[in-house]
Formats: C-alpha cells, structure tokens, sequence
C-alpha cells in the first residue's frame, strides 16, 4: 500500500539532531525536506550529509514548499519559540525532550497548537524498547497484581568536557537543571508511563564533581495515584557510568529492566512465552544507551515517533506522546526541584 510521505524539516543541528534525520530519512512515510540553524554554516554542512536544503532565514525555512512538520533539535530551554512560530505556520511538530524548562512555557506550547489544528508530539523513545513493551502489556493484563512499587536508578557519568562542549549545558536558563531534566527525563517517562501518574514527591538534589551552576545528582521518593510507592536516583556523577535500571513488583509478579535487558521475569501465574521472554531479552543492545557517552543510542526509537507523527497526519493514527504526555516528566521534575528547595514534598494529584 503507498503512502504519500510527510515532508520533514528540522530546527537545529546539534548533536542530537543527527538522529532526527536517521530517523526521518530512514523512514518509510517521511522524507527531510530542509533543515535551519541559527548557524547557516552548520546547517549547510549537515544538510549536504543528509541530502537536505539549508535555510538560513527561520521565517523562509518555514515556506519551504513540501514542508509540511518539523523536529525541533534545539536546546531544551529553546523549544518553544520554534513550536510556537512553526504552529502558526500550519505544521506539524516534533519536539525533543523535555518539551521546555518550564509547565509556563510548554502549556503555552500546548495551547498554540490546539489554536492553530496542528499536532504537538513528544520525543521519548525509550518507551519502544523491547522490554519496556513487554513490562507494559504485563501490567495492562494484570499479571504484576496490585503495583507495590515502581522504581529506577539511572547512575551516569558525563566528564567535564561534556558540560564545556556547549554553553547552555549544566545551566538553569537553558538546559532547565542537569542529570534529572536533562539525562533523566527518559527514566522519568517510563515510570509515569509504568507506574502511572505521581501524587506525592519527596525531592533532593546536590552536585558532587561538575563545575556547573546545576544538579548532577538527584534523588526522588514519590507515592504513585494508584497506591504504589517507588524511588529514583539519577545522576552524570558515577563513573563510569551504569545501565538504567528500572524494578517493578506487584503482589503476584516483579520484573527487572537493566537497559534493554530483563534482569528478572517472575510471575505467581507462570505462561508458557515466559520463558521465551527471558530468553529473548537476555542480552542487551550494543550501545551504552548514553549511561558514558551522550550520543551512544539507537536511532530507531525516534523513527517510530517520526512514523507515527506521519501516519497521524495522514490516516488519523493516536500519538504514541502527546505534548500533555510530554508535559507530565516536567511536571514531576519540576516537583522535584521545588521539594529539594524546601525541604518538604510537593503534592500533585
């Protein structure tokens, strides 16, 4: 069956825009129209990797003919001029995580597009890997029981030379925080993805080694809506940096996740495809998933945000992530913060 593929542009060309256009030109329902930057140089030189236009006026990038969504590459405090200029231009958007530093900016970032019919998309992939999948379905069908805690460490490393290679990294105007907005957003997204929304957090915050105005550690106790409890420490502090492991248990079954692995697959009600799972997601990928070098991922996971944005735009399909989906991890990032500032937990539901 043909598809008439969705033209692509994409607002920044950092490092991480590298997997946007993996994704958008490896993709079977979009293809990359142009790119911008507000450096024409390195716009034009990764235009010309990935066989784009370069476009060194944002308003002209915007006109480009075929353009019909973007992805939005910039630093996280930079996301939401771009997702408010590119809505009321007509398109359709795909934002990196954190959607933007701030519930202000990124309820605005909601409403403009809801105004102007367009679709708002957020960037999580780490929910389309293979184990997150298979913990998930578990949970839908009740096979975890009642949820007793979800639960996750994230214990990174990021050297100096990281946080100096930009300079809106390890600051409050830009990145937003450190390990927990910046590399923790992911980790926060499958716990409220797994364990549900968060009523109650307990928050603490500190920096051990990075010469940087933020956080490079954090930590979390929080009380899920559906009764469960859990915790999460997340840090860039911890050399040389370890696979994110995500603990899930419930009265009749637990799992364990260490990066796309399942560390343990244990349920009261044993099936016969258990032991196909394990077997299955006994090994890992071979990236580090970013726990020692930042770009060390997989860039499929952010195709299949790119094919569904697409096939949403053409045939209706649901978003995988929303913006008020995306809106959640700031949310409970921002509780976080605010809890470690005061001392005292910070009530959300």
């Amino acid at each position: 069956m043909s598809f008439d593929k969705v033209g692509f542009g994409i607002i920044g060309t950092g490092a991480v825009a590298a997997a946007h256009a993996m994704a958008i030109t490896n993709s079977e329902f979009a293809n990359l129209v142009a790119v911008y930057d507000v450096v024409p140089e390195r716009a034009r030189e990764f235009a010309a990797k990935y066989n784009a236009v370069a476009v060194d006026s944002f308003e002209e990038f915007l006109k480009v003919p075929g353009l019909e969504a973007v992805t939005v590459a910039t630093p996280s405090g930079f996301h939401h001029d771009p997702v408010v200029a590119a809505a009321k231009a007509g398109k359709h958007i795909l934002c990196e995580k954190p959607l933007d530093i701030t519930l202000e900016k990124i309820d605005d970032m909601i409403r403009v597009c809801q105004e102007q019919q367009v679709l708002l998309a957020a960037i999580f992939q780490s929910r389309f890997k293979g184990a997150v999948v298979e913990i998930r379905k578990a949970i839908d069908e009740g096979r975890f029981g009642k949820l007793v805690s979800v639960s996750a460490k994230q214990l990174w490393f990021r050297d100096e030379s990281y946080y100096k290679s930009a300079s809106w990294r390890g600051t409050w105007a830009v990145d937003g925080g450190g390990a927990l907005m910046n590399q923790g957003s992911h980790t926060v997204d499958l716990l409220l993805y797994l364990g549900g929304e968060i009523k109650k957090v307990c928050g603490h915050t500190a920096n051990f080694v990075h010469d940087i105005e933020v956080e490079d550690t954090a930590f979390a106790r929080m009380d899920y809506v559906n009764g469960a409890s859990g915790t999460l420490e997340v840090s860039t502090a911890c050399q040389p940096g370890f696979p994110v492991t995500i603990e899930i248990t419930g009265t009749k079954g637990s799992a364990i996740m260490k990066a796309d692995t399942l560390a343990r697959w244990c349920f009261a009600e044993e099936r016969p495809e258990d032991e196909e799972i394990r077997n299955k997601y006994a090994e890992g990928s071979k990236t580090s998933g970013g726990a020692s070098a930042a770009m060390d991922f997989d860039y499929r996971g952010h195709m299949l945000h790119v094919d569904n944005l697409a096939r949403a735009i053409r045939n209706g399909e649901e978003l995988i992530l929303s913006g008020k989906d995306g809106r959640l991890a700031v949310e409970f990032i921002q509780a976080v913060y605010t809890s470690s500032r005061s001392g005292m937990p910070v009530i959300l539901r």
